[in-house]
């Protein structure tokens, strides 16, 4: 876990990134020294395998000292989960105290068989962390004839000298994620740095490994919204702190410092919520059971219901918070577009009524 000294340095920092949106060299220190891009690599790669409930804190925590620290712990981490899958080969590019995994699970690229592996071309968008990657993976179809109707898909994992990134993140939110899109071109890749993850696991059989991907993807993604929501919830505090003397004769004080109050409730009985959730799934799923249909959509719907809450708080805050919130320089305003943009991804958002 981050120290109070360390959360501190990042928010000090967090503007400054924030506005260049680059991530810096000094803070990426900090998470090589507390192996946040390993919490799912063995121990024998130089990892430190975590249970997901105490993983999912942790992702929490970053994100509640920083958005875009928090978002690029959490992917960077996840690509731990593709360890199983790969060559006995690949699996030595986690060693480095440096690695981490960049890239995209959509299968925008083609590769095609030659002799030894493939001939791969595409493009990639939205990889975080693509700037400090020491590897990428992508999915492609293969090309060719086949006598399946469905096209066969595989992961490929790229070295940083055989792609090109296109620094196209030009979001509002998480700036300093580097979230920009990859591209290769005719890159030949050998058949032992390709792997399906619908295959057999290899020699490495922790419990993360088995868990359903979906599951494990969303809840990671749930706690980095929980603890952007909980920083927004403290920052709003202060911010009505600040303003005390100008607000309180007006009534406008005490009025957002309920608000606030009432918040702070609904947030903390939704992540109560959530741990109890994933603890339970997670305790079934080492203990042996397989995780029922219903109980993964169960899990799923709990995922979404509670990115919906992180962002209802924003929602239910910003806009008492004063004329300077909207100043990109004021941090109120730099984690409202933090937790703008994490809620926005694909698998926190629910097509039906969430509540």
């Amino acid at each position: 876990m981050l120290s109070s000294e360390q959360v501190y340095t990042i928010r000090e920092r967090a503007t400054e990134w924030d506005k260049a949106a680059v991530f810096p060299s000094e803070m990426l220190e900090i998470i090589y020294d507390q192996q946040l891009f390993k919490l799912f690599v063995p121990n024998a790669l130089g990892g430190r395998m975590t249970p997901l409930p105490e993983a999912l804190r942790s992702f929490e925590q970053c994100s509640w000292a920083d958005g875009s620290f928090g978002w690029l712990v959490t992917i960077g981490a996840g690509g731990g989960f593709f360890v199983p899958f790969m060559s006995a080969p690949a699996c030595t590019l986690y060693s480095d105290r440096k690695a981490v995994v960049a890239g995209s699970g959509f299968p925008s690229g083609t590769a095609e068989r030659v002799d030894g592996g493939y001939r791969v071309s595409g493009s990639w968008k939205y990889c975080s962390g693509s700037t400090h990657a020491t590897m990428f993976t992508a999915n492609c179809f293969i090309a060719g004839d086949s006598a399946s109707s469905e096209k066969e898909m595989r992961s490929f994992i790229f070295l940083p000298e055989q792609v090109k990134i296109v620094r196209d993140w030009t979001a509002f939110g998480l700036r300093a994620t580097e979230s920009h899109t990859i591209t290769v071109d005719q890159v030949f890749v050998p058949d032992e740095m390709t792997f399906d993850l619908t295959g057999n696991p290899n020699l490495y059989n922790d419990p993360i490994y088995s868990y359903p991907f979906l599951l494990f993807a969303q809840s990671s993604f749930a706690a980095v919204a929980v603890g952007i929501a909980k920083h927004l919830i403290e920052e709003a505090g202060r911010v009505a702190e600040g303003n005390r003397e100008a607000w309180e004769p007006s009534g406008r004080y005490l009025f957002i410092r309920n608000k606030i109050g009432k918040v702070e409730e609904q947030w903390r009985r939704s992540v109560d919520e959530f741990y109890s959730g994933i603890e339970e799934s997670w305790n079934k799923h080492v203990s042996g059971f397989l995780l029922s249909e219903d109980h993964q959509q169960e899990i799923s719907r709990l995922c979404k219901a509670t990115a919906s809450m992180a962002l209802s708080c924003g929602q239910a805050l910003f806009p008492y918070m004063g004329i300077r919130s909207v100043m990109e320089e004021a941090p109120i305003n730099r984690i409202w577009r933090d937790l703008q943009t994490a809620c926005q991804h694909t698998l926190l958002i629910s097509f039906e009524e969430v509540e």
